[in-house]
């Protein structure tokens, strides 16, 4: 069974960098035989389910154009751990975030980590 946490400061003051990791067990962020994308997500009541960018199998980037200037996704495969960046952030950022294994075309989701509050407030 695959399983994935976040982890990370919950707690973020404007213009600082957001940084979350995501640790992923269960089964491996490159594994070939299926082509997973490993996803960041956000939610706020406002706003409903964001799809921020992904990392894929091979370590290839995808990013939703809205946040691509100030958002970085990367992997650390010896950990079976890949992160979230944000920098400049604002209260708007603030939501829910959860990491998620997603599928090739980002249209399925199927494991989810439960999610981590993170609070933009100075």
């Amino acid at each position: 069974q695959v399983q994935l946490q976040e982890s990370g400061p919950g707690l973020v003051k404007p213009s600082q960098t957001l940084s979350l990791t995501c640790t992923v067990s269960g089964g491996s962020i490159t594994i070939t035989t299926n082509y997973f994308f490993w996803s960041w997500i956000r939610q706020t009541p406002e706003k409903g389910l964001e799809w921020m960018g992904a990392i894929a199998y091979n370590g290839e980037t995808y990013y939703n154009p809205s946040l691509k200037s100030r958002t970085s996704i990367s992997r650390d495969t010896s950990k079976n751990q890949f992160t979230l960046q944000m920098s400049s952030v604002t209260p708007e950022d603030t939501a829910v975030y959860y990491c998620a294994r997603g599928d090739n075309d980002l249209s399925e989701y199927d494991y989810w980590g439960q999610g981590i509050q993170v609070t933009v407030s100075s």
